[in-house]
């Protein structure tokens, strides 16, 4: 957005020339057959990425979260999902929508959703609560500063022996800040969804993964929600080169998001903000007077943003260098 320093979100980033390239030279054909080569060519290559036998390319992250509900979730049953995840709060209500299912939402506050509340909710339909169908879980988790889940969480939930769904918009982030093959991350999950367009910097796209037969129901369901695409290779090749070159770089963006926590925690050094606990790109923090910050910071040529009231959220990506990330930190110290 002109010259200014962005950090709303990952997902502004403009893609790269390299992008642009491939963009331009992508064999194309008709997607809502199965016959565009270059959507194939993604699909199969994060299927293996994420040890799943198959891939299905989606236009949003959003749009592969509602699709592993309508294939995971029962009808009657409930979901238990995090409280703050994005599927409850940041998708304008779809769930309701789009599955005949509720929400059982339980406390995420760590960034992880315990198996002693899964447990709990699937004993309750023992007293006359609704029988869980599955768990959702978001790694990293935005909303608690982007947070990794540990696998040894993922493990016990896991065993819980109830259907996974893992919103991985910021997969590789973790895989990046933890050193744990995004494989093996989704290995504790049914299925797993990842945003090609916020790290990795593609323009457009996300991927859900799974079993042969759940991602075949997962290209109908894509087709209901007015998903299914024509000549998409020129959208599936840029998120080919960020996949290929553009994960190991997400640790420039961890990098850079410590240094603003920092640069946060000296100007509010009551505000609770740890930057040792910033793992990946994320920087959340409270603020009580988050309107004023906006503009002050916007007056200085950084653009941020807000997840809740009095709650304010930073986020680096490809586009923000260290020229960059100097401004932030110039206006962060002069803040109110």
């Amino acid at each position: 957005m002109g010259d200014f320093v962005d950090l709303r979100s990952d997902t502004v980033t403009a893609p790269s020339p390299a992008m642009r390239k491939a963009m331009a030279e992508a064999r194309v054909g008709d997607d809502g057959s199965g016959e565009d080569p270059t959507v194939n060519e993604l699909e199969a290559e994060f299927a293996e990425r994420v040890g799943k036998p198959a891939a299905v390319f989606v236009p949003s992250g959003t749009m592969g979260n509602q699709i592993a509900l309508r294939l995971l979730g029962r009808p009657g049953s409930s979901v238990v999902v995090g409280r703050r995840q994005h599927v409850v709060t940041y998708e304008q209500g779809a769930a309701g929508m789009n599955a005949p299912v509720q929400f059982h939402a339980v406390d995420d506050e760590g960034g992880v959703v315990r198996a002693a509340d899964v447990r709990f909710a699937v004993e309750a339909a023992e007293h006359h609560w609704l029988p869980v169908s599955a768990v959702f879980v978001e790694n990293t988790h935005m909303p608690a500063g982007g947070v990794p889940w540990p696998l040894a969480a993922l493990d016990e939930l896991a065993a819980v022996g109830l259907p996974v769904h893992m919103d991985g918009a910021r997969l590789f982030n973790a895989e990046v800040a933890t050193g744990t093959p995004a494989a093996a991350y989704a290995a504790r999950a049914t299925t797993v969804m990842c945003c090609l367009s916020k790290g990795l910097g593609a323009p457009v796209g996300s991927l859900l993964a799974g079993p042969v037969d759940l991602v075949l129901a997962a290209r109908g369901e894509r087709k209901r929600f007015g998903g299914a695409m024509r000549q998409a290779g020129v959208l599936a090749a840029p998120g080919l080169v960020g996949l290929r070159h553009h994960v190991e770089r997400l640790a420039d963006d961890h990098h850079r998001a410590k240094i603003l926590a920092r640069a946060v925690a000296e100007r509010w050094p009551a505000c609770g903000l740890d930057p040792d606990r910033v793992a990946t790109n994320i920087v959340v923090f409270p603020h009580d007077r988050p309107g004023e910050l906006l503009a002050h910071l916007r007056a200085e040529g950084v653009l941020a943003g807000t997840l809740a009231p009095g709650l304010m959220r930073l986020v680096t990506h490809l586009d923000v260098d260290d020229d960059g990330l100097e401004r932030a930190q110039w206006a962060l110290a002069g803040s109110p």
